[in-house]
């Protein structure tokens, strides 16, 4: 759905469940989503939406300055980065004797993709089999905005930081994106079978809006 609120459009998605109030949430991405009652109408939604328009758009203006900053790495053997999960030292992901920070940096990053390909070919299969859908493509990719995606040809994409996050939070993504191609939107269809497969499905959600900042080089 989509509001415009000084001159400016707010995309957001709705979800809706057995809950008493409505709440806006914000990721770490800057997308929005509304979790509301299941009787909630599109004129309350909306009317919430553009009675918060103002720091809403504030909100999502911090999250771009904090995204555009600098952020400080240190690209030699003892250096931390996440995999999977948990921080590792530099030198436990790859070849870090004599190579300056530069290579560094390509190298851990040829790193990533590649471990994400190799997780998100072994789950996919998993998940598959379960929701009996098949995807055409599946691409690694680099992004700053989405962790995944789903396009109507059935290609799917996956952002190679995945490779930083849990296990389970990789499979949340690649469930998500699956479900997509019964379920093109983020209609209630969607979020049930969501939860059908993965009913603890919020947690992960949780966890990459709060983490989604660490979660990169």
């Amino acid at each position: 759905m989509k509001v415009e609120i000084e001159n400016e459009i707010i995309e957001f998605n709705v979800q809706y469940g057995n809950r008493k109030k409505l709440a806006i949430q914000i990721d770490s991405f800057g997308f929005i989503t509304v979790k509301a009652p299941n009787d909630t109408s599109k004129e309350m939604i909306v009317s919430a939406i553009e009675s918060k328009g103002k720091r809403i758009l504030e909100k999502i203006h911090e999250i771009e300055v904090a995204r555009e900053a600098p952020k400080a790495r240190e690209y030699h053997a003892q250096g931390k980065f996440l995999y999977l999960g948990k921080d590792r030292f530099l030198h436990e992901l790859i070849d870090s004797s004599e190579l300056n920070e530069e290579v560094l940096k390509r190298n851990l990053k040829k790193f990533y993709i590649a471990s994400c390909r190799t997780i998100i070919e072994e789950r996919i299969k998993i998940y598959q089999k379960q929701l009996k859908v098949k995807p055409k493509i599946i691409e690694i990719v680099e992004s700053k905005a989405k962790w995944g995606s789903c396009s109507s040809d059935k290609k799917l994409t996956f952002n190679y930081r995945l490779a930083m996050a849990p296990v389970e939070v990789i499979d949340y993504v690649i469930i998500h994106e699956l479900c997509h191609i019964l379920h093109m939107n983020h209609d209630r269809s969607f979020w049930r079978r969501v939860g059908s497969i993965m009913p603890d499905y919020k947690e992960k959600e949780e966890y990459l809006a709060r983490h989604g900042y660490s979660m990169s080089l």
